[in-house]
């Protein structure tokens, strides 16, 4: 049993060496993802079902096992909502889906369940635990860590705690924080996970070969082959070889992986956004065309059709104008990378995309931010603007093919 399927199921022993692995995904892959990252449901309401149905929105997990899971976890909260365990086991179920399917209102539903602790001070580790992992899902990487450090306090022995930390520290470049993290964790869960912990420092510091060859012996690895460990690792794998310039590799990576897991939010859009950079864009409109595309994917799916010249493109502008309506009805606070994406490569209010980029950046420095801020600010021709994500670039080591040209236009344009 993976990692992740072991952080669905609180019945099982804490200690979950395999736990780090799979579930820590989130705040890079929406933010990658969190990173998921990490986020990219501007449009999306909060997810809170109605007390007299249990509710699974369309769903690839909603079916099988996972279906009858989340309906017991779900029963049992509705029976017992002022139960702190209870509630915690129903928002790791829903975190989860809101993490592998990168669609906000499952966080919404989680939060949802914690409303009753959510401003308290006397949790037990697992509450501080999920209510963190929820803040930093919703953007909140303050209020997360702190959450998580209280967990630590409790109980450091958990490696899922200090994965999550790891991830946070990561999102923030905090190189040598992620470091310690790093080895905490493989004192608490064993080598592999450390070596995995190691391989995504390697390839966010400029050693991106290395990653790869490691990533491609952890994917491998008997302990890793649940489904969630490996949505993880084989996102981590081609964005290693995608750092590399090892554009085929990286493709071949994703779509191996989607053709067995096409819920795999995180790959679809990775290798939707590949394709698209590559000038692949009928394939890359092809695969963001997904029954309920989620705002990240729509927004691709509408470059791809811009760049086709296709009658479609009018009609997907129509709708992600409407759903960037909808976010401002809402007074949505967090900032949508696929909003700016939308912003700059069509034009619309640069100024405003700018100062969205730069907000963004104070919150993470993942690579799509710095991507984002750089492409504004040549946009605008004000390249002293994306002089912070140079000295990132410095400081981590971190480069890859697409953004070391656009840092060199920015560069040239500063005169160095």
């Amino acid at each position: 049993m993976d990692s992740v399927q072991r952080m669905v199921n609180p019945g099982l022993a804490p200690h979950t060496p395999r736990m780090a692995l799979g579930a820590h995904a989130i705040p890079w892959m929406l933010a990658m993802t969190v990173t998921l990252a990490p986020s990219d449901a501007w449009a999306q309401t909060r997810f809170l079902p109605r007390a007299d149905q249990v509710v699974l929105p369309v769903s690839a997990h909603a079916v099988g096992d996972v279906t009858r899971e989340l309906k017991a976890a779900e029963q049992n909260w509705r029976q017992n909502p002022l139960n702190l365990d209870v509630a915690a086991r129903y928002a790791r179920q829903t975190f989860l889906l809101g993490v592998t399917e990168g669609d906000l209102r499952w966080f919404g539903t989680a939060k949802a369940a914690l409303l009753p602790w959510w401003n308290k001070a006397d949790l037990n580790a697992d509450g501080y635990f999920m209510r963190g992992l929820v803040k930093q899902g919703f953007h909140d990487f303050e209020g997360g860590l702190a959450d998580i450090n209280a967990a630590i306090a409790l109980d450091g022995n958990r490696a899922e705690f200090w994965s999550w930390r790891f991830a946070i520290h990561l999102l923030w470049a905090d190189m040598a924080a992620a470091r310690a993290d790093c080895a905490e964790l493989g004192q608490r869960a064993g080598a592999l996970e450390a070596q995995a912990c190691q391989a995504i420092l390697a390839y966010r510091t400029g050693q991106a070969v290395v990653a790869v060859q490691a990533l491609k012996t952890l994917v491998v690895a008997p302990d890793f082959q649940g489904n969630l460990a490996q949505d993880w690792l084989r996102f981590h794998l081609g964005e290693a070889q995608r750092t590399a310039g090892q554009y085929a590799a990286a493709k071949a990576t994703w779509s191996e992986h989607l053709a067995k897991r096409p819920q795999a939010h995180a790959i679809r859009l990775s290798l939707v956004e590949l394709s698209n950079a590559l000038g692949e864009h009928a394939h890359a409109k092809k695969l963001a065309a997904t029954p309920a595309p989620t705002d990240a994917l729509l927004v691709q799916q509408l470059l791809a059709s811009q760049a086709l010249g296709d009658a479609d493109a009018p009609r997907l502008a129509q709708q992600v104008e409407e759903r960037m309506a909808a976010q401002a009805l809402r007074k949505d606070p967090l900032i949508e990378r696929p909003k700016m994406v939308y912003l700059i490569h069509f034009g619309k209010d640069v100024p405003a995309v700018l100062a969205l980029a730069q907000d963004n950046w104070r919150v993470q420095k993942e690579p799509p931010d710095a991507l984002l801020l750089v492409e504004a600010a040549l946009k605008l021709n004000r390249p002293q603007e994306a002089v912070p994500v140079l000295d990132w670039m410095a400081n981590t080591g971190y480069t890859d093919p697409a953004l070391a040209a656009l840092a060199q236009q920015i560069k040239s344009r500063l005169g160095r």
